[in-house]
Parts: C-alpha cells; structure tokens; sequence
C-alpha cells in the first residue's frame, strides 16, 4: 500500500479523495493554482505545492508540474479525481514511466474508451448494443449528410474525443445539418484539440442510464448498479438517482452483465462507469465508457456500502476485489444534486463569488461533499460547483422527501445559487411519479413561469448585516473584559436559517 498520494485535482473531488486516503491512513499532498491558496482541499491536505497561475492549463493541467510535484514531495501515486487529467492517457503514461502510479486505467484502456469511435468499434466487437451510427470520424459534411439521411433525422453530430456535450449537436433537418457539423467540428477543436466528430441516430426521448463497474488487475469484474441521469440540461447532468424508477430487474441484470462485458473488452482496471440509452420500451445502446471516478459516484456508495475511491486506491496497489457480484447488496434509494454558484433566471449564468456564510445540511441519510467554507471563494476560473448535496432513504419516497428537507436547511450567503431550482424540479410531478427522460428539463424550462421574487436576498443581506454587527459588539465587550462567552454561534445559524425560510415563503 502506499504511504503517500499526491491528488491532482481541485474543490470538492480533491476533499472527498482525501478524506478516504486518510481513513486509510496515507499521507495526501494537494495541487493548487495561485488562485486557490486559501482553497478547502489545500488547508485540508497534510502537504501542498503551488503548480501555477490560475488558468488551469498552466496549472492543473501541467502534466510535467503535476510528476514534479510527487518528486518533490515523494508521493508514489497519484490520484486524478474527475475532469483535468483523469481521463489522459498521456498523462497516465507519463506517470509510469516515472515510477509513479496512476490509480486509474492503464493508459490503453484510456486510449480505447476515450476516443468514442473507437470505443464504438471495440463495443461492436464485444456484442454491446450500439445506437446506429457511422463507424469512424467524418472528413466532408456532404459525406457525414448522407450518412444521416440514411439514418433519418434527428440525429446526434459528436466530438470523437471529450464528452460533457461539448462538440455536440441534435440536427432535425438536413438544411440544419452542415452548419451543425462544422460547428461541433469547431467546438470539439478548441475543447479537446481534436476537431473529428462523427454523426449517431439520435433516440428519441430516451433515459440516460449508466453502470458502476470495478475491476482489478487479476481479471475480477463487477457492477455496483445503476444510476439514472436523466435530468439534465445541455448534456449537463443536474440530478441523479439510484435505483433507476422505470428499470426492470431483468434489463438491470442485462445492462450490467453488458457493462462488465465492456470493461472486460478493454482489459479494464479501476473504477469506471458504462453509459446507456435506455428507450421506452427498455432497448438499451452503449453511449461511452468513462474512464474515471464519476461525480454521481456518492450515490452508488450510499446504496451499497462501498467505498469507490478506497477500492481505486487498493486495485492500483495489486490489491484483488474481496467481493463477488452476487455478494453486492444494494439498500434504499439515494439521490443527488449539483449545487452551483449559478444564476438560473439569467441562463444559468455562473455566479463565482464570495462564500459569506455557510452552513451545510445535516441529520438522518444526508452527505454533503463540498470544497468551499464560510469565507472561501468560489473562483471564476473554474466549474462554479459548491458542492453535491447527497441523501439516502429506505425508499424513492423518503430519498425525496429528505432531499427536499436538506435545500430547505441549506444556508450560502453571498452567492447566487440554483438550490431554488432543484427544490422546483424535485416537486414536478413527472420528477414525484418517476416519468421523466433526457428531455424533461428543456421542455419544462420552456412552459416555466419565472418564480416571482421574493425577500430572501434581503432577508440574508439584514442577518449578514446583524450578524456582522453583534461579532463587532462582542470583541468590543471581550478587549474590554466584558463576557464575550461563547460568540452565540448557534443562535447565528438558526437566525440565517430562519431568515432564509421567511426569505422563501413570504
């Protein structure tokens, strides 16, 4: 096992990797951009190293700065997180070649499922079910044309490299089609260096479903289930929830027998997730696999128990799987919500910033993993996420009800943020019944009534205020010798939240 890991990534994921290492009882060495020096996962780490200027390519994604770094600090691993370098086979091959573990796949496995029409062939070959598609990369928009009219319209115009819904177009008509093609040609160029794009039928009002998967370096593979991440907007997931409402327990059995078939395919090794398109009549098509820890991956270990990054971390190490797929259980139901500093009347504008104050969500099945704390800063350099606000319940019912609880306890001051939207998207009834697809957001956004303003942005500005006030009064009366006591921090948590209800409600 390893005695120190060097994590290269930011925020939230930096914090909850570093929270499992130490359980472990590994040393951790943070990465920071100048613009994060006073950032959660830096304070938290038990060694940091500066790596550069804010913007992230000359920092977070300097590969040569990142190797550095474990030199410098004599860490022997290295753990990506998700985003920056995580799914970088180059980087993963720089690693091995210096003596230093990548704890994800081997830099093959990244190659193979990372460039999508490879992996689509690679798939193909295995007996996974593909959506229809073109097999390799258009050149010439009248070629990649023809090949959707032969599909029929709509169809999807995607970047081979990257994912996230960069370099990605729906087309409905074929007056449509060459404008999108160069477009996501140019998209996917300035988002992954890689301008090939290639043309998919796209599935009409479809579940997005994907599978956990585990696999270690002596040939044991398993899924740890489903998650469903449908609710999402611009190929940008909001919510997900496991189990997935609408599956049967004979296509999940299916689905996941697939998803290890997949792994297997590539001599998979690590944590990775496999990526459907679940129909209304429960037809399933391999999307993508990714090759990384997920940020979904919270739920899958609420529901099952098992700890996703420990296990990275102890197959990079040799370690085999201790558990066969009969022997994992899954219990209750869990959901989570990206919470962002974002300003969702305005286009879901970020909205980086000052934290004021916060307080996060607590009791019975809530987690909450979170890179910022009162007084932090929300850069605006980088994804404006605060945190992923996760519940468990011992059903659908009450993993709703809790979340629902948990935004209403939620306090950030000083931010804009969407915990007002996912309240709205979690009361929809087709959100409450389960009845919901990869369209439910863009089609409720365009008949939404824009919520009419309330006196919450006052309310908090009034407890900032006093809040602020009172602290001023009592260091007066302590370098006075007056009592001071305690400071009232409870009671200033359970004004701000009381402000923050009367804010909402009247």
């Amino acid at each position: 096992m390893f005695d120190k890991i060097l994590i290269a990534n930011r925020g939230e994921i930096a914090v909850r990797v570093m929270r499992s290492l130490k359980e472990m009882g590994i040393a951790t060495v943070a990465v920071f951009s100048e613009a994060d020096r006073q950032a959660l996962h830096v304070r938290m780490a038990d060694e940091a190293v500066c790596v550069g200027p804010a913007q992230s390519s000359q920092s977070y994604l300097r590969m040569d700065k990142i190797i550095d770094a474990c030199r410098k600090t004599g860490a022997t691993a290295v753990h990506p997180g998700y985003g920056f370098l995580s799914e970088n086979a180059e980087f993963a091959r720089q690693c091995q070649e210096a003596k230093i573990t990548f704890t994800g796949p081997s830099p093959e496995a990244n190659e193979a499922m990372g460039e999508k029409t490879r992996a689509r062939e690679l798939m193909q070959k295995a007996g996974v079910p593909l959506v229809p598609g073109t097999p390799e990369a258009v050149e010439e928009a009248t070629q990649a044309l023809a090949a959707a009219e032969e599909m029929g319209f709509p169809v999807l115009v995607k970047a081979s490299a990257g994912g996230g819904g960069k370099g990605m177009r729906r087309v409905d008509r074929a007056a449509d089609f060459v404008d999108a093609f160069e477009g996501a040609r140019r998209e996917a160029l300035s988002a992954f260096g890689n301008g090939d794009v290639y043309v998919e039928k796209f599935v009409v009002n479809p579940r997005h479903v994907e599978l956990q998967i585990l696999a270690d370096s002596q040939g044991h593979t398993i899924h740890l289930f489903e998650r469903d991440c449908s609710i999402q907007r611009r190929h940008q997931k909001i919510i997900e929830e496991t189990p997935c409402p609408v599956l049967s327990e004979e296509i999940r059995q299916k689905m996941g027998q697939v998803a290890v078939e997949a792994a297997r395919a590539v001599d998979y090794e690590g944590a990775g997730t496999v990526e459907f398109l679940l129909d209304a009549e429960e037809n399933f098509y391999f999307l993508e696999m990714n090759t990384r820890l997920q940020v979904e991956h919270p739920i899958t270990e609420l529901i099952t128990g098992v700890d996703l990054v420990k296990w990275q971390v102890r197959i990079a190490a040799g370690e085999s799987l201790d558990m066969e797929q009969d022997q994992v259980q899954r219990k209750g139901a869990a959901i989570e919500c990206r919470i962002y500093a974002e300003d969702v009347e305005n286009g879901f504008r970020p909205a980086p910033g000052p934290v004021l104050e916060l307080t996060a969500p607590q009791g019975p099945g809530v987690r909450d993993d979170s890179g910022v704390y009162s007084g932090s800063v929300v850069p605006v350099h980088y994804d404006p996420m605060i945190s992923k606000l996760c519940v468990w319940g011992k059903d659908r019912e009450e993993a709703l009800a809790r979340m629902r609880r948990a935004i209403d306890e939620y306090v950030i001051l000083g931010l804009t943020t969407n915990l007002e939207f996912h309240r709205e998207v979690l009361e929809h009834p087709d959100v409450v019944s389960g009845d919901y697809d990869t369209q439910f957001v863009p089609d409720w956004l365009e008949e939404r009534q824009r919520p009419k303003k309330k006196h919450g942005h006052t309310a908090e500005l009034a407890a900032v205020l006093a809040t602020h006030r009172r602290d001023e009064r009592l260091q007066a009366q302590t370098s006075v010798g007056g009592a001071g006591g305690g400071g009232g921090s409870k009671s200033r948590w359970k004004d701000l939240g009381r402000l923050r209800q009367l804010g909402r409600h009247h």
